[in-house]
């Protein structure tokens, strides 16, 4: 058997070369310096009270690249006191796996000192090697702690997944970020505090949306921005938004967001689809994009653009919107900017209806100003014999049950009787929309009167419909 020590890591506390990352060197010794995940490891939390109490589950930390699964797994060790071994399945198979649960049975048949053992990337392993792990986790011969950055459900066997805890991490938020590099930038003993960098905040938010949620790209970015910076003959290394550029080699953009530049580049967006122009569209999105503003975001306001300014002229256009969120959120960053390109010109060649959301708007306004009449008894449903007794449903005519699959009925309640919303546009889809509700109407003014009630016009107001 090999030395103890062989295959286990050092823990988290233990010295870390000077020539390491900035990532590896301030990486968290205790819990107090441990930024985000609050959900998991604040006062009364569930992970906080099992490592408080020495009662910790086998278990899967699912989570994106940067967001603390490595540390934590660490951390939970040395504030166990548990002896803690650590490898990679991309560089490790079932052999090691064997050579690991060995050292893990002479740890505790020796010193009774449980092991925790951290798999990084565990969704790397093929079912075979996942198995290997089963009768141990099991026997709890050891804690098993997962780390991987895919839906387990999907790459972690049921087996193991069953006798297994998922804590989800969540990307770090950009206020987090920029505690974590604040923190390295002052620290003189791990960072970059004798390097006398004086970094202005709009460099420290630069690369707070470059990181994108993952602390480990944030500090050595802003590693890299010190280090390449020269000092001036004060000695200090005063780090501006070109050094910053020169240090990703791409353009930074001024962009706040919650502030105007986030509105009016989405307002950009928007009006750029609702023109037609998918080479403006396409721009506006990059720049958002470029400058870290939250895809899903962009995604969502594409899809109330769907429905909004396309509607029923293409109703593809809101499946394919949806769709595009979707593959974002499988795929991410940057393959996933694709989709949201492709929805954007989709959107902007689409033929353009705003007839839905003009008759969304007028019902909400009834809703709110009429007087909220009962359902007519004839649409009502009557599940029981009282109800029938009632009424409920008395009268109804099936529509299956009359050539062409319509009859001439009222579904509106007594004040809104004949009353017109919707009113399609001469575009895509909705040509043929309103070649059948003309025909529809006219069948009902034919039954019903000469007039329908009043309609709404574009601006939310009364309007008479013309009879044709």
């Amino acid at each position: 058997m090999k030395k103890q020590g062989d295959l286990f890591s050092k823990k988290a506390g233990d010295i870390v070369a000077e020539e390491a990352p900035l990532a590896e060197r301030m990486r968290p010794r205790t819990l107090e310096e441990f930024v985000g995940q609050d959900h998991l490891l604040g006062a009364g939390r569930v992970l906080r009270q099992a490592m408080e109490s020495d009662q910790l589950p086998s278990m899967i930390l699912w989570g994106p690249p940067g967001s603390g699964k490595t540390t934590l797994a660490m951390m939970v060790a040395s504030h166990t006191g548990a002896q803690f071994a650590a490898f990679s399945a991309v560089l490790s198979g079932v052999k090691e796996i064997k050579e690991v649960i060995e050292e893990a049975k002479g740890e505790w048949g020796h010193q009774k000192r449980r092991t925790i053992l951290f798999v990084d990337e565990i969704h790397r392993f093929n079912k075979a090697q996942q198995d290997a792990f089963l009768p141990h986790v099991e026997k709890g011969t050891i804690i098993l702690i997962g780390a991987t950055t895919e839906n387990p459900s999907f790459e972690v066997i049921s087996p193991l997944l069953s006798r297994t805890k998922v804590f989800t991490l969540n990307p770090l938020t950009e206020e987090e970020i920029e505690m974590i590099l604040n923190r390295a930038l002052t620290d003189k003993e791990r960072g970059l505090g004798n390097y006398s960098a004086e970094v202005d905040r709009e460099v420290i938010q630069g690369i707070c949306r470059v990181a994108n949620g993952d602390a480990r790209i944030g500090l050595n970015t802003l590693e890299m921005v010190v280090l390449t910076t020269p000092p001036d003959p004060q000695g200090i290394r005063r780090i501006r938004r070109e050094n910053l550029e020169e240090t990703l080699q791409k353009k930074t953009f001024l962009y706040d967001k919650s502030g105007e530049e986030h509105y009016n580049l989405i307002s950009a967006l928007h009006k750029s689809l609702r023109g037609s122009d998918p080479d403006a569209a396409l721009y506006w999105l990059g720049r958002m994009i470029e400058a870290g503003e939250d895809p899903l975001y962009i995604a969502r306001r594409m899809i109330r653009f769907a429905s909004e300014d396309v509607g029923m002229a293409d109703p593809q256009a809101l499946p394919i919107t949806v769709s595009a969120m979707e593959a974002f959120h499988f795929v991410g960053l940057p393959e996933g900017t694709l989709a949201l390109a492709q929805a954007a010109v989709y959107l902007a060649t689409a033929p353009k209806s705003n007839a839905l959301y003009i008759a969304y708007q007028g019902v909400e306004k009834d809703i709110r100003e009429l007087e909220a009449m009962p359902v007519p008894l004839h649409i009502r449903n009557a599940p029981t014999g009282l109800m029938k007794d009632l009424g409920y449903g008395k009268d109804y005519k099936y529509p299956h049950d009359y050539p062409e699959h319509f009859i001439e009925e009222e579904y509106l309640p007594e004040n809104l009787k004949r009353k017109t919303y919707y009113h399609p546009a001469d575009q895509g889809f909705e040509k043929e929309i309103k070649r059948r509700l003309e025909y529809w109407r006219r069948r009902k003014r034919e039954r019903f009167g000469s007039k329908e009630g009043p309609s709404r016009d574009r601006s939310g107001g009364q309007q008479e419909e013309e009879v044709t």
